[in-house]
């Protein structure tokens, strides 16, 4: 078993974190160290388990909401702690760790390892040392799957915050580590929590909240609120106040001391008449007041945000000089390759910058303001697993987009290489596959645009200098005008072997299009073998149907490309069984990127059984022409079923559809 990579995906119903109280039994998350050993029925392991266990739910002299306790000799020693969040109550800490301590035992029967969490306290046991000793893995995420209205000054500001609680939180004592607080992120505020247990030195506990929050912009960036759960520590932020507030904590302001005494009679009466009258006309006075001065900012804000564009869209603008002598008068050597939409160039600006420069062919079809205001779009949407857009240049018919230079190439030359392929070790391909499950899971979901990308496959996964995908040539629609609609098109652009089938024959596509894309990827990955022209001993057969068919016989191993010799078998298996799933004809049963996701990341979720993928059955003319095109050979197809080729390199561009949520 590879090292536990767990990922719980949580929408919020209601604005708040769900908190299990003595009458919610279930964990929140709860993993089970299977590669740890298990212990035998009526065994000294499971008589030491049960005594610690009940020990730690009576205890009733700890009021600080941590226990830790052992019980045993090694080898069958037990080791045990219990850790309440620190702004919980005494009743609701020890009633959460009497139903924890009851709870692990039914969700991890006969394991010598484990731990369980709830909102409100943490349980672990273990036959190993624990107390003292810094545990990172697994890590439990949720989050709110809402943006923040500003996520920029909203990032900002918890990064401000976060650090302000790790260093309190790790300066804390042996009894308690644990902080709570929060920061103004413009028109919202954010409130944050973090803690470590108490027994770890502040270089552990900073360490731990420090790789906690790390993780932040893998699962959860932009997110208004989210909980990231270790062992040893964890990390929750949300836009509303979710704990409870420290005794300590300053008192509210205290209320206006009321008027003297009236003194009775005429005077009296005479007063109270004169409040009555004023206090109902001084009150409306302030409120058309107020209301006027919200009128008069108001639209000068909007001429500010407006400016704000315009400014945006200049400061992304190069001149076109400066890119010409960047990439050498786009010369031949400093070519990458040559795109259905234009070439690609290599170039350095002034200030020593890598940078990847498209030089777009001239039928694009947009004035220069509908240019300029699709290229800001497509520069706002970030991920770690895109390609970044760094700015656009216009002068008379040319167009150019400046990206990031990415430098190990694109995936294709790796996987497809006899001699490359070597490079790739199963945890490189393994941390490939989930940086472009979750570069789609932006795009589909999380990106203030869905996109569809309509063109996944090896050649357009870009590799970083630390081997992390980066998907190019997505946003392409927007910069040409396309004779389509958001559900169908006349015109069929992308990759034989990656079409789904009712894109391929009916025009028809949608987020599964890409899912589909994604799983014949996927298999590629495992096997190293292209889906078109994949070589089964002497004989040449479609992947999807050598996958599919081994998975019927339980022989899935044999798709595992020959020059993995090292690395998680179950993972493989895993990884070819989510991509059946995501292969399969029918467009409903294909999963979301967001179950698959989940799928890669947890390794508790049973996934279900597959049915036959969707074969593309070619004739013998296709096949010739495939084949003499290679692999990145790109094929269009019209309603009368007409087809055609366009030379492609390996940072061929690709059509991708966007639209507005």
């Amino acid at each position: 078993m590879g090292s536990p990579r767990l990922l719980f995906l949580f929408s919020y119903v209601v604005p708040q974190l769900v908190s299990p109280t003595i009458s919610q039994p279930d964990f929140m998350h709860q993993f089970c160290y299977n590669d740890r050993g298990n212990y035998t029925e009526n065994s000294t392991y499971q008589r030491n388990l049960d005594s610690v266990l009940s020990s730690l739910a009576s205890n009733t002299e700890i009021d600080y909401g941590f226990y830790n306790l052992s019980i045993g000799q090694a080898p069958n020693q037990v080791n045990a702690i219990a850790l309440c969040r620190g702004d919980v109550g005494l009743d609701d800490c020890r009633g959460c760790i009497s139903n924890s301590t009851r709870k692990i035992l039914q969700v991890c029967p006969n394991q010598k390892d484990a731990v369980g969490v709830y909102d409100f306290c943490t349980l672990r046991y273990s036959n190993r040392s624990i107390f003292g000793a810094l545990e990172g893995i697994p890590t439990f995420y949720v989050w709110n799957l809402n943006n923040a209205s500003d996520v920029n000054q909203y990032t900002q500001a918890l990064q401000t915050l976060l650090g302000r609680l790790r260093s309190t939180t790790a300066s804390g004592d042996s009894i308690r580590k644990f902080a709570t607080g929060e920061e103004s992120a413009g028109f919202e505020r954010v409130f944050a929590l973090t803690q470590c247990t108490p027994d770890l030195s502040t270089q552990q506990c900073d360490e731990c909240l420090a790789g906690a929050i790390q993780e932040i912009p893998n699962c959860c960036a932009g997110r208004i609120g989210a909980s990231i759960i270790k062992p040893s520590c964890e990390v929750r932020f949300d836009n509303r106040l979710f704990y409870v507030l420290a005794s300590n904590a300053p008192p509210p302001s205290p209320p206006i001391s009321p008027p003297p005494p009236l003194i009775k009679g005429k005077k009296s009466n005479k007063a109270r008449t004169i409040i009555i009258i004023v206090v109902p006309i001084v009150s409306v006075a302030i409120l058309v007041i107020c209301f006027c001065v919200f009128l008069r900012m108001r639209k000068p804000k909007e001429k500010v945000e407006t400016v704000d564009e315009i400014e945006s869209a200049d400061s992304l603008q190069l001149d076109f000089g400066t890119v010409r002598v960047a990439t050498n008068n786009f010369s031949e050597e400093n070519k990458l390759g040559q795109g259905g939409f234009g070439a690609v160039y290599k170039g350095t600006l002034y200030n020593g910058q890598k940078i990847a420069v498209k030089r777009l062919s001239k039928d694009s079809g947009q004035g220069d303001l509908e240019f300029k205001n699709e290229v800001l779009l497509v520069a706002k949407l970030q991920h770690r697993n895109l390609v970044r857009l760094l700015g656009f240049c216009l002068e008379g018919y040319e167009r150019l987009l400046i990206y990031e230079f990415v430098p190990n190439t694109s995936l294709d030359h790796f996987i497809f290489d006899p001699t490359n392929r070597e490079e790739l070790d199963w945890d490189t391909r393994y941390k490939i596959i989930c940086g472009i499950a979750r570069g789609l899971l932006y795009l589909h979901e999380d990106s203030r645009l869905r996109i569809i990308h309509r063109d996944l496959k090896a050649s357009n996964i870009l590799l970083d200098a630390d081997m992390n995908p980066k998907i190019s040539d997505f946003g392409m629609a927007r910069l040409f005008v396309m004779d389509q609609t958001q559900g169908n098109t006349s015109r069929i652009v992308g990759t034989y072997g990656y079409m789904a089938p009712e894109y391929a024959m009916h025009g028809q596509f949608s987020v599964k299009s890409d899912v589909f894309s994604f799983g014949v990827l996927l298999l590629e990955i495992v096997s190293g073998q292209k889906n078109n022209s994949f070589r089964n001993e002497e004989s040449i057969e479609d992947l999807l149907s050598y996958a599919w068919r081994n998975w019927k016989a339980g022989t899935s191993i044999n798709l595992r490309d020959p020059s993995l010799r090292n690395g998680s078998s179950s993972e493989m298996m895993r990884c070819i069984h989510i991509g059946l799933l995501c292969v399969q004809e029918n467009v409903v049963d294909r999963p979301t990127m967001a179950s698959v996701v989940l799928m890669l990341n947890s390794y508790s979720l049973t996934l279900p059984v597959p049915s036959e993928p969707a074969f593309f059955m070619h004739s013998n003319s296709v096949s010739d022409m495939t084949s003499s095109v290679s692999h990145n050979s790109r094929i269009t197809q019209s309603s009368q079923s007409k087809i055609e080729t366009l030379p492609l390199s390996r940072n061929g561009l690709s059509i991708t559809d966007l639209y507005p949520r």
